[in-house]
């Protein structure tokens, strides 16, 4: 899959009709080709994707309601409605929605590498060390938790 297919992915629709629960938030594609993927992502409040690498891919966020914080190599970035937050590959980063409201965005990664078949795999894992586990398999390095002490 090197070129999209030419049309458009509707609003209320997902490309290749498929739609995942990953860490609580609701991921919908709109565009996967090898060279970017696209995607919806409805992001309730007091959730959050924890840090974690992408050695391989630059991500970003397009913000289109509500408001994030994301911890980006150690430094909060607040991000609201218009906003595009850039976290480009091997930084580390950490997406929180503290907002009390849910957020909603575009997030896009590219190249898109294994990121399509990531979501498929990750669609309601709800242990943190199977998250991990699976997302290391695909490219994407979680960071272990702090210590307790």
């Amino acid at each position: 899959m090197t070129q999209p297919d030419p049309g458009i992915t509707l609003s209320d629709q997902a490309y290749g009709g498929t739609s995942w629960n990953v860490v609580g938030h609701t991921y919908t594609p709109k565009l996967h080709t090898e060279n970017a993927m696209i995607w919806h992502a409805v992001i309730p409040a007091d959730t959050f994707v924890p840090p974690h690498i992408h050695p391989t891919q630059d991500e970003w966020i397009v913000m289109l309601e509500g408001n994030l914080e994301v911890e980006i190599d150690g430094e909060l970035h607040k991000a609201g409605p218009g906003d595009t937050v850039r976290m480009p590959r091997g930084i580390v980063h950490g997406i929180f929605n503290r907002s009390g409201q849910t957020a909603t965005c575009v997030f896009g990664v590219a190249p898109s590498r294994k990121i399509f078949a990531l979501f498929g795999a990750l669609d309601r894992v709800t242990d943190p060390a199977e998250l991990a586990r699976i997302s290391a398999e695909h490219e994407v390095d979680f960071l272990p938790p702090p210590d307790a002490g």
